[in-house]
């Protein structure tokens, strides 16, 4: 039989057992898509003579809230790409981009994107772009407010481009949408 109800951990802490195994317990084959293989994959395919080489940080830069969270401004980062890039360009051309939450965006550009198609689809933007539940959460007070608009990042192999270019940028517009956390929505 398959389980599917939480396990308790203690302290708070739940899995969810599905496939009859808990999802800390080796599988005999992968149920997840494997990002570093696929980078791996990548990178030998065009020819790098070197592997990519993982972000590692011994500082984490995150820091704790300043403020209770219902005294927060929330922004919304995701890694789809602008829905006017799907032509030609293919996601090739893609940007950092900041877009307002009004009117919400009918689609986002996700085919370029590694996730299971073959398991779900990105039709429904709620599913990974969560503007309308950060809403509901602003309305009952669990946030202060959503920032007006939501922020696209490219998913760029490049962590000098990263930190050089796109995350100064992607600081200002928080700053200047006075964003006191992000959540990162990355497909």
């Amino acid at each position: 039989m398959i389980s599917e109800s939480p396990i308790s951990l203690g302290r708070g802490m739940n899995f969810l057992v599905t496939g009859g195994l808990p999802m800390n317990q080796r599988r005999p084959y992968r149920s997840f898509v494997s990002y570093m293989d696929r980078s791996r994959e990548y990178y030998a395919a065009h020819g790098y003579a070197q592997p990519y080489a993982w972000a590692a940080h011994q500082a984490v830069p995150f820091t704790p809230l300043q403020k209770p969270l219902s005294e927060c401004r929330i922004g919304l980062v995701t890694t789809a790409g602008r829905e006017e890039l799907e032509g030609a360009s293919q996601g090739r051309t893609r940007e950092l981009y900041a877009m307002s939450i009004t009117p919400t965006a009918p689609r986002l550009y996700t085919a370029h994107l590694a996730w299971d198609k073959k398991a779900t689809h990105t039709d429904d933007l709620d599913s990974f772009l969560p503007l309308n539940r950060l809403a509901e959460y602003a309305s009952e007070g669990r946030i202060a407010s959503v920032s007006p608009r939501f922020y696209g990042v490219p998913t760029d192999y490049s962590q000098g481009k990263t930190i050089r270019k796109d995350a100064p940028q992607l600081l200002k517009w928080c700053q200047e949408d006075h964003v006191d956390a992000v959540l990162l929505s990355a497909l």
